[in-house]
């Protein structure tokens, strides 16, 4: 359950503010990522959650509708989202409502239970707790019991079911991983399969909740995150990711080293290439259930060069001196 001391400021965490463009967090998501990323501080556990805080924050921010939701209702953001900005059950929309009066969500919770309690239904009857003692995920199935189950039978087999996030690096999601989770007092293994993405949900049978009366019990079910790469991002079931090249290989064309999940390849750039362009490698992208993979997306960036050695520039200036290429030579005839 979450309170404004566990409250993380996801601006701050990046060292932007609310009215930071879309680039600007993804840059200075880059530069905190390329500076604590695992792979160069290896052992460094400060670094590593520091890095995954940062990934968090990216992967809320850089998402639309997540960062209004996260704009809107602060550290309730990840509630609201579940409920579509209202309370299923019971009526009430909350779009554009003030959460910063409540100390913390269980305040929120009272009143709300001492506004809207008809006779004869006791709300604090449909409402369970959560379990703690839970490490590798965050539990966030108790709101939706409450808003959902608000006057019905709290043991019904629908409630006994238990939803909760699991987060993943993009390495663990791509080869496949054992993680073991704690729930309540009980501690389970479960394999998660190769290709999972955000959004995936696994189902862990008879690891939900228990009627202490009939002793039934739930299924588990799992919602898969991904931190945030400083390199690949998806779309779609592709890869992406950009590569720089310099004003000679776009020019000239010629062979480049790309990387991949699976290590480098050797990739071929086309001649009079543009900034912007992405050229595809096949079957080097994301695993998925048939064996298979998509492809890896490549988008090129014309990189200019700004410290030029005195030969790169005498040598440049020989080109303009000589170009018989105009690229805005269709703009002398450009009018109203």
């Amino acid at each position: 359950m979450a309170s404004t001391t566990d409250f993380k400021d996801y601006y701050a965490v990046l060292g932007v503010n609310k009215n930071s463009s879309n680039d600007e967090i993804k840059k200075a998501f880059r530069k905190l990522a390329v500076k604590y990323h695992p792979d160069r501080n290896p052992g460094d556990k400060a670094a590593e959650e520091r890095f995954k805080e940062i990934s968090e924050a990216y992967e809320v921010l850089s998402d639309t509708e997540k960062r209004q939701k996260y704009d809107q209702f602060g550290q309730y953001w990840k509630q609201a989202s579940q409920t579509g900005g209202g309370y299923p059950g019971v009526g009430v929309d909350v779009g554009g409502f003030d959460f910063s009066q409540y100390r913390s969500f269980e305040d929120f919770i009272n009143e709300l239970l001492g506004r809207f309690a008809t006779p004869g239904a006791t709300g604090t009857g449909n409402y369970r707790t959560s379990t703690g003692g839970r490490t590798g995920f965050s539990d966030y199935s108790n709101f939706n019991d409450f808003a959902a189950g608000f006057g019905t039978n709290p043991q019904s087999t629908t409630q006994l079911d238990r939803e909760a996030v699991l987060r993943l690096n993009l390495s663990e999601a791509y080869r496949g991983v054992q993680k073991r989770i704690s729930i309540g007092t009980e501690t389970i293994d479960i394999r998660i399969p190769a290709g999972v993405k955000t959004g995936s949900r696994l189902k862990v049978k008879g690891k939900g909740q228990s009627n202490p009366q009939t002793q039934q019990r739930g299924d588990l079910y799992l919602k898969i995150e991904l931190d945030a790469h400083p390199f690949y991002q998806f779309d779609g079931d592709n890869l992406v990711c950009e590569v720089p090249i310099t004003p000679d290989e776009a020019v000239l064309g010629g062979l480049i080293e790309v990387p991949t999940p699976d290590g480098m390849v050797t990739m071929k750039i086309p001649s009079g290439i543009r900034s912007g362009q992405s050229l595809r490698l096949r079957g080097k992208g994301w695993p998925n259930a048939q064996g298979s993979k998509s492809d890896q997306l490549v988008k090129i960036m014309i990189d200019t060069p700004k410290d030029l050695s005195q030969v790169e520039k005498e040598l440049y200036e020989k080109i303009r001196a000589n170009r018989s290429y105009d690229p805005r030579k269709n703009l002398q005839q450009m009018a109203l």
